[in-house]
């Protein structure tokens, strides 16, 4: 039992401390990449694009994307390798070759199989794939494949192939039996070892001084000088027999990292000595490391049993907390070789060692006793450090604490010098203002000011000695030194009386805003915009303001961390969105020691910024279209992100432009910028030539969409740039969307056609339409004819109705006139005494009653009538053939609408002999009662 406990014990007391500073572990689960768990091996192309050997076939990621690339009989693929004619190798279980891109720049698979031998090809997995020069080795267990100008030859094992590498222009290899060897002239040639034990060797990297440093998964560390393997001895050499290193690489001249199975990765120097480690407690996915790259950014990505974690070794943000506890942190101080960390439940401390970076100090936070609460600030002055606590304010004495205020809540602590010219301290608390100072004692004093009650935590003096305050929710204020009181809100030019915070920049007096950043008129009393923030930032919203050591201004915008950094009188905004989210939002800190130690207060612990490293890890900013799908019924890929093989550039040949017919409904193109660890730092830019040729506003999507173009020829083009400033170069994709069917070229030969055909039936149709309106026309004057004819007919009719009229009339008025004649006539024969008159008188009258006269007007008066009335009379006579002339002459009558007295007189008789006469001609025509005889009489035709 005792041993085991010392075997367990040993990782601890062997490992030491670990450095304060853990730069950001990115982790990548399956659900995330979508492929296997277990990860073999890693490499990447001149590109930056990285290739894991995943149990699910070849993984590529652009920093964006994960592609997952299986092999043909979908076995585990153990290790990958880029060789110098631009094809990725792999190798899987009974399987080997290459991917390259097609045509359409897709990865496609190649297989190697056919170049082997029968009885060779069932090899089992391919474990280490190896560049030497032209030729590419493949390892398995039996054999090992070299493969040469398209030629595959093998060097049989002695026994078993254990391990396979390239060190220092060599070749090496190791068998079970005969330990390392290296390849010379074609043949194996053993590395003297002596008697050491070195089964079995998991890596080999080179050094400096031309060595090797080998590192093994059971035995230890050693190097190789001369061809001669020496142990490399170190206090560490227990550990890392026991965590069984199984793999390796090479960080810098003086930093190696080592993977695990069993603690995670250390990172060690050529001595062996370990400089930090990164396990669960760091923020690995899990303890076992399969394999270990370092990528062309110093990012070490270290592919795992279960995941893929990225360790950003070469940040220059790192975060700091102390083990297994992740508080916010709200404020923190160097004093007396100490960092100090005030924490929303104690306070924390480790010492320091004496270095640039102090992130990379060793040590372990330790807890001081009766610090446990909420821990507001820390503040260095006049050789003590003061700790602004809810439960009061306290002085920080090495590993523990001393209250000097038991006002509760205690914001901050601001030097300031009194009437009498002492140097004193300004506190801000809950409920007020107090002063801290020593009075002819050397006990420390705290005297609150009782004319002020407002909770006080943004505290600042200007240079006539007013105290500034301001509250977020009840504005902001200044005693002078006549403890008067001025309250400034809006109606003192400030944009709102809510959300103002008090700062001193540049030795003046500043207000934050929602609207930017306001200057103090001490002359005038009043605040205005501040021309140096609008000039930097705008009128962007800020709630923090910090000026550092060297002049630089740390602000934050909502929740984005900025600086405004002055270099040769010249000023630059650096945002690093890094950070964003991770601050104590309402409650963010800046504590700069200097260029290279600035330290952030984080939701979970405390971030370091190495501010100089910052702005100069600047990596290339590698852009590259990953890809371009069409969208319609299905999706279908376009482009698949290689326009060439993989390490040359990708620029897009103009011979190889493709033509998109327009059933499509969406063209999607993806693109990526391959900064690991910084994605956040990138903003991307983009247009497409031939829809429009202005620039899109910056933004962090790194994609784009374009719905129903209408045909054409396109060239999209993007570019990124970081929260530095730096800008790529553009990078394009050209395609051509074709003209729907119906615009094709035969199409239109069709369109001719038919437009021809068209044209002569038009003018077929027009000439018949002609000759059809020119035959109406001639029927229309022939109509028109008619009717003038018809209308001279009326007029005549007319006319002659009018005569017919005025014969009625006359022969009307002629009956009236010879019936007065014989009345008068009558009269006189009474009054003529001779008979001779009287017979004359007669004689006259009997002329006037003969009838023959009266006849011939009857007839002349019928024939004209007829004329009239067409043929009123015989038609009359043929429907009725019994009817007598006396009828016949009512009958004209009637239809002339003549009235009963005008018929009597024209027919010489009573107005009872025309009813009669009315009467019987009814009878004649066999009338019903109620028939109207002029309206029968009127529809005569």
């Amino acid at each position: 039992m005792r041993k085991i406990v010392l075997f367990l014990l040993i990782p601890i007391l062997s490992s030491g401390q670990n450095s304060i500073g853990i730069p950001e572990v990115i982790n990548y689960s399956k659900q995330k990449y979508l492929a296997g768990l277990q990860n073999w091996k890693t490499k990447q192309d001149k590109n930056g694009i990285i290739y894991v050997a995943n149990n699910e076939g070849l993984l590529s990621f652009d920093g964006k994307n994960w592609t997952i690339n299986p092999l043909p009989n979908k076995t585990i693929v153990r290790s990958v390798e880029i060789a110098k004619d631009n094809n990725i190798y792999v190798g899987g279980q009974d399987e080997m070759g290459y991917f390259a891109p097609n045509s359409n720049g897709k990865l496609s698979y190649h297989s190697l199989l056919d170049l082997i031998k029968g009885p060779q090809k069932s090899f089992g997995d391919i474990w280490d794939i190896i560049s030497d020069k032209n030729s590419i080795y493949f390892r398995s267990s039996k054999q090992i494949f070299k493969l040469n100008k398209g030629i595959i030859s093998s060097y049989q094992a002695p026994s078993e192939w254990l391990f396979l590498a390239n060190c220092n222009g060599l070749l090496y290899a190791q068998d079970n039996d005969n330990g390392l060897v290296y390849l010379k002239n074609n043949k194996w040639i053993a590395v003297e070892t002596g008697a050491l034990a070195i089964k079995p060797i998991t890596s080999m990297l080179s050094l400096e001084n031309g060595d090797a440093l080998v590192t093994t998964y059971k035995s230890g560390l050693f190097t190789l000088t001369n061809n001669t393997l020496v142990k490399l001895e170190n206090k560490n050499d227990a550990l890392f027999k026991n965590e069984r290193i199984y793999c390796a690489a090479k960080i810098n001249n003086d930093r190696i990292a080592l993977g695990s199975n069993n603690s995670g990765v250390y990172i060690i120097d050529n001595q062996g000595n370990i400089i930090q480690a990164f396990s669960r407690t760091e923020g690995l996915q899990n303890n076992n490391v399969l394999s270990l790259f370092l990528d062309n950014q110093g990012n070490l990505w270290s592919g795992l049993d279960n995941g893929i974690s990225l360790i950003t070794y070469s940040n220059a943000i790192k975060q700091i907390h102390p083990k297994s506890l992740e508080e916010s942190v709200y404020s923190s101080a160097i004093f007396q070789n100490r960092l100090y960390m005030a924490t929303s439940n104690g306070l924390y401390y480790t010492s320091l060692q004496n270095m640039k970076d102090l992130s990379y100090s060793k040590g372990d936070f330790k807890f001081i006793e009766g610090s446990k609460g909420q821990n507001w600030n820390l503040s260095a002055l006049n050789n003590s450090l003061y700790l602004g606590h809810h439960e009061g304010a306290f002085l920080v004495e090495g590993n523990s604490i001393k209250k000097i205020a038991s006002s509760f809540g205690h914001w901050n602590f601001t030097p300031f010098v009194d009437k009498e010219g002492n140097q004193k301290i300004l506190s801000g608390f809950y409920n007020g203002i107090s002063i801290l100072g020593y009075d002819n004692s050397t006990s420390l004093k705290n005297t609150e000011i009782n004319f002020f009650k407002e909770s006080s935590r943004f505290i600042e003096v200007d240079n006539s000695a007013n105290i500034w305050i301001s509250h977020p929710y009840h504005g902001v204020y200044k005693i002078d030194k006549n403890n008067r009181i001025v309250n400034f809100g809006e109606k003192n030019g400030l944009p709102s009386n809510l959300d103002n915070h008090v700062y001193k920049i540049h030795g003046n007096i500043v207000i934050a805003t929602k609207s930017g950043v306001y200057d103090y008129d001490p002359k005038k009393s009043t605040f205005f915009p501040s021309n140096y923030f609008k000039n930097n930032v705008g009128n962007i919203s800020i709630r923090y303001l910090k000026e550092d050591s060297i002049g630089n201004i740390w602000f934050i915008h909502d929740k984005l961390l900025g600086v405004i950094e002055t270099t040769d009188n010249i000023d630059r905004v650096i945002y690093m969105p890094e950070l964003t989210n991770s601050l104590v939002s309402g409650f963010e800190f800046v504590y700069n020691v200097d260029e290279h130690n600035v330290f952030i207060g984080g939701e979970k612990g405390l971030f370091h910024i190495n501010f100089e490293n910052y702005k100069k890890n600047i990596s290339p900013l590698e852009l590259k279209i990953s890809s371009v799908k069409i969208i319609s019924t299905y999706d279908s890929l376009l482009f698949g992100g290689y326009f060439k093989p993989i390490n040359d550039q990708q620029i897009q040949d103009s011979n190889f432009i493709p033509k998109i017919t327009n059933d499509w409904e969406t063209i999607r193109i993806d693109y990526a910028c391959t900064l690991f660890g910084n994605q956040n730092n990138l903003e991307y830019s983009y247009k497409l030539k031939g829809f429009g040729n202005n620039w899109s506003e910056w933004t962090n999507r790194s994609e784009k969409e374009y719905t129903n173009l209408p045909a054409g020829n396109y060239n999209f083009q993007v570019r990124v740039r970081n929260n530095l400033g730096n800008e790529s170069s553009a990078i394009s994709y050209s395609f051509i969307i074709l003209p729907p069917w119906y615009f094709s070229i035969w199409m239109y030969f069709i369109y001719f056609i038919i437009i021809g055909i068209t044209v002569f039936l038009l003018s077929k149709y027009q000439r018949n339409k002609f000759k059809r309106q020119k035959v109406q026309f001639e029927k229309e004057q022939i109509r028109l004819q008619n009717v003038y004819e018809l209308e001279i007919s009326k007029t005549e009719i007319d006319y002659k109705n009018t005569e017919l009229a005025t014969s009625a009339m006359h022969l009307l008025q002629k009956a009236e006139l010879l019936s007065k004649i014989k009345q008068e006539l009558s009269a006189l024969m009474k009054n003529v005494p001779s008979k001779d008159g009287i017979e004359e008188i007669k004689k006259m009258i009997k002329i006037l009653n003969e009838d023959d006269k009266k006849e011939e007007e009857w007839n002349h008066f019928s024939q004209h009538f007829d004329k009239v009335h067409s043929d009123f009379i015989s038609k009359v006579k043929e429907l009725h053939p019994k009817i007598s002339g006396n009828d016949l002459k009512l009958c004209a009558m009637i239809r002339m609408n003549l009235s009963s007295k005008e018929i009597a007189q024209l027919m010489n008789i009573s107005l009872k002999g025309v009813e009669l006469s009315r009467y019987r001609l009814r009878k004649k025509l066999a009338l019903e009662t109620s028939t109207n005889l002029f309206d029968y009489l009127i529809k005569i035709k």
